[in-house]
């Protein structure tokens, strides 16, 4: 029984080394850097395209309000 919670161990500590070291390689060799996602986002969005969606996220908002009522399901405070 020791023995498989050592393995088990050591093979959790190896992935989770394995997972920082991509991480910092990444953050190291900027691949998360995307500065201009967000600006190009809003210059090539028209008006009407952003009024779109801000009407369906608010029909969105609308129908889990009504769902969750006909349900009885109210979510955790």
């Amino acid at each position: 029984m020791g023995g498989v919670i050592a393995i088990m161990l050591g093979i959790s500590t190896l992935l989770g080394a394995a997972a920082l070291f991509g991480l910092l390689w990444g953050v190291k060799t900027r691949q998360f850097d995307d500065y201009s996602k967000f600006l190009d986002g809003t210059k090539f969005d028209s008006e009407d395209a952003l009024n779109d969606a801000i009407n369906l996220e608010k029909r969105k908002k609308e129908l889990i309000k009504k769902n969750n009522k006909d349900s009885g399901y109210r979510p955790p405070d």
